[in-house]
């Protein structure tokens, strides 16, 4: 879908107010610009990572900014067992007993190789990674979300997600099948109005994972990830209540 109207939007004071949102990669680049957002905006954020350190360092920053005080929840995805997932759940139901927005921002890149060259363990782990660790948070954690009057997913999708390019092996396969995942949850939910899904693919950003997929790139001509924004706020507020089942473009 075509988000142009959205790329500029401006979120209004409070537009999150008293939301418990959980941001998965939020140690860095667009997950962690969002969890700043978010906060800013009046939202209790759960941040999300594999690094304890830059969770840390964000929480301080959110803090000392006079946000809602976050929360922290440290998990290596590639290595989460279901107890894991379970603990997580069972913490976000004991201290707010529900979950008014998931945004599935977590990924990894794996390395750019011809599928006949590619590597079977790192495949999976990009699969797992990128689109069943996403399907596990959603399966453990919309009970909380159905709690919510008004709650929101937003998965992280890819424009070779959408159109396979040569050498982009597992993460291409993974943004195909989030794009699927997303219109499959999308349609399941279509009588439950107080939920929506939705993906975002956020285009060419300054981040670490675009650098290391495109290292001859010249990085300041990438818009930052405080500059992409737009869409992922617009989707958490309540203003695009009943948008479901849509792939936006952040750029």
């Amino acid at each position: 879908m075509d988000a142009r109207k959205f790329t500029r939007y401006t979120a209004p004071e409070g537009l999150l107010r008293d939301r418990v949102i959980l941001i998965t990669g939020a140690g860095s680049g667009i997950g962690q610009a969002l969890a700043r957002a978010a906060a800013g905006l009046g939202a209790t954020v759960i941040l999300h990572g594999r690094s304890v350190r830059k969770l840390e360092a964000l929480y301080d920053e959110i803090r000392a900014a006079g946000h809602p005080e976050p929360a922290i929840f440290p998990l290596d995805l590639a290595r989460a067992r279901g107890e894991d997932y379970d603990r997580l759940s069972g913490a976000i139901e004991e201290q707010w007993g529900r979950l008014d927005g998931l945004v599935q921002n977590a990924g990894i890149l794996g390395s750019r190789t011809p599928i006949e060259h590619h590597d079977v363990a790192e495949w999976q782990r990009v699969l797992h990674v990128n689109l069943t660790a996403p399907f596990i948070l959603c399966r453990c954690l919309l009970p909380l979300m159905f709690k919510s009057d008004d709650a929101s997913v937003i998965f992280a999708s890819s424009g070779v997600g959408r159109r396979g390019k040569a050498y982009w092996g597992a993460y291409a396969v993974s943004k195909f099948g989030v794009e699927g995942l997303n219109q499959v949850l999308a349609d399941e939910l279509e009588n439950k109005p107080g939920i929506r899904v939705n993906a975002v693919n956020p285009g060419p950003t300054r981040t670490a994972m675009r650098a290391a997929a495109y290292p001859a790139e010249d990085p300041m001509q990438l818009k930052t990830p405080e500059e992409i924004l737009g869409v992922y706020l617009y989707l958490l507020g309540p203003e695009s209540r009943g948008t479901s089942g849509a792939s936006f473009d952040a750029q």
